[in-house]
């Protein structure tokens, strides 16, 4: 009998415990991700779509949150008013960005250390090739610089290097997409990892604006800088392209990777012969 009472009196305590609701894991920490927006001289109308789209995938995704700029004060170490934030704040920039934007040798060192020291990352896109081209440090961090579009917005041939990357494989291995493709200067494939390229064989190649004799146009390409990240792609003219959900997936995937989200390790390998 006594072994009953038992029995019953340890049931009521069984249920008390199965009843207890699990305790929910906590909340992983959401990255800070800066978007700049500016540019000096030709203003692309797809700049200001690229920034909510970029904000609704950190939103939607719960990956990061997003400070949406139009300037560089953000750009420095140094305390700013008020609640301002600064570089400190931040643990990836997007630069949707072009000409010579208001900078000072701290904001250049800040930016700089930001990568290499701090190993930040960097998503660079389209008109940042043609940002800061007086500045050597920057050039060399991006990858190359802008040395004219010699087909303009056209019916581009891209064919992808590396579909393992994030995001780049909702790619096919090649496609044909409606976009603004730079040709590249001071740009050394050897130094980077290019995912894209152009297709030179479907090119016009007597055209009077291609300088590059190696025929090798990169559409998109990533770099370890110091300890940093970098990511670069020329895609992403057309405003409408930032509706298109291979792009969102490929700047969402380089975004993660920047921020430290997306493990990848670059490496960089060069062909034998020209494309």
């Amino acid at each position: 009998m006594q072994r009953w009472l038992t029995l019953f009196a340890l049931i009521p305590m069984a249920a008390v415990c199965v009843a207890q609701p699990a305790v929910p894991a906590p909340n992983k920490p959401k990255k800070h991700l800066l978007v700049i927006g500016e540019e000096k001289g030709y203003r692309h109308e797809s700049v200001s779509h690229a920034m909510a789209v970029i904000e609704r995938m950190g939103r939607e995704s719960g990956e990061w949150d997003t400070t949406l700029r139009t300037d560089t004060e953000p750009l420095t170490k140094k305390k700013l008013e008020y609640n301002a934030k600064n570089l400190n704040d931040f643990d990836a920039i997007v630069f949707y960005t072009g000409g010579t934007l208001e900078m000072d040798d701290e904001r250049n060192a800040s930016l700089l250390q930001f990568v290499k020291e701090d190993g930040k990352g960097i998503v660079a896109v389209h008109s940042a090739a043609i940002t800061w081209t007086k500045w050597p440090e920057w050039v060399d961090m991006v990858g190359g610089t802008f040395d004219e579009h010699p087909w303009g917005t056209f019916q581009a041939p891209i064919v992808v290097e590396d579909r393992t990357f994030p995001g780049m494989s909702a790619w096919p291995k090649e496609f044909v997409l409606t976009d603004e493709i730079y040709q590249q200067k001071l740009w050394d494939r050897s130094k980077v990892h290019v995912l894209m390229r152009l297709d030179a064989g479907k090119l016009d190649l007597a055209n009077q604006k291609v300088h590059r004799a190696d025929r090798d146009f990169a559409v998109t390409w990533v770099k370890q800088v110091g300890r940093g990240r970098v990511f670069y792609s020329t895609l992403g003219h057309p405003v409408e392209n930032w509706d298109d959900p291979r792009m969102q997936a490929m700047y969402k995937g380089a975004i993660e990777w920047a921020l430290g989200l997306a493990p990848y390790q670059v490496t960089i390998a060069v062909p034998q012969g020209s494309r």
